[in-house]
């Protein structure tokens, strides 16, 4: 496949994946705290459970997570769309393999949901288990990604 682009717009496309995938580090550490926040809430008694209430992290954690799925599985076919549109192949390498095997976890993770939503335990604690890992795993991408991301810029 051979895109005719120009080079400016090549190169300029190289940095849409960095930039989907901070933000969505970001969105994800959100997550993490919004589910924690459920949890709190599941174990909390009294007052405390009222106002945890209040904070609606059940809906926020739900919503967010619909757009960490969403943007996971978009930017990990955007990347390799962009590096195989200007390299004529992909880079198989720790990078793209962890990055494949986070977006298979999170489609997991999330398929989990209606589980949860009926009380299975197993479900919840596989969810948790299974979002932590790849919040490591997506902390190491975010460094690795860096290095590719300085790589095409010395190149430039």
């Amino acid at each position: 496949m051979n895109l005719e682009l120009s080079p400016e717009i090549k190169f300029g496309l190289q940095f849409v994946h960095p930039t989907i995938m901070w933000i969505l580090l970001a969105l994800s550490l959100y997550a993490a705290y919004s589910g924690l926040q459920v949890q709190r809430t599941r174990n909390a008694q009294g007052e405390e459970k009222k106002q945890l209430i209040k904070g609606k992290f059940n809906n926020k954690h739900h919503q967010i997570g619909s757009i960490v799925l969403a943007l996971m599985v978009i930017g990990s076919i955007g990347g390799m769309f962009v590096t195989y549109i200007n390299n004529g192949k992909l880079f198989f390498g720790p990078h793209l393999i962890a990055g494949l095997g986070m977006t298979g976890l999170i489609a997991f993770s999330a398929s989990l949901s209606p589980f949860m939503q009926k009380g299975a335990n197993w479900a919840r604690a596989t969810h948790i288990l299974l979002n932590f890992g790849i919040l490591g795993l997506f902390v190491w991408q975010a460094f690795s990604g860096v290095e590719i991301v300085l790589r095409i810029i010395s190149k430039a």
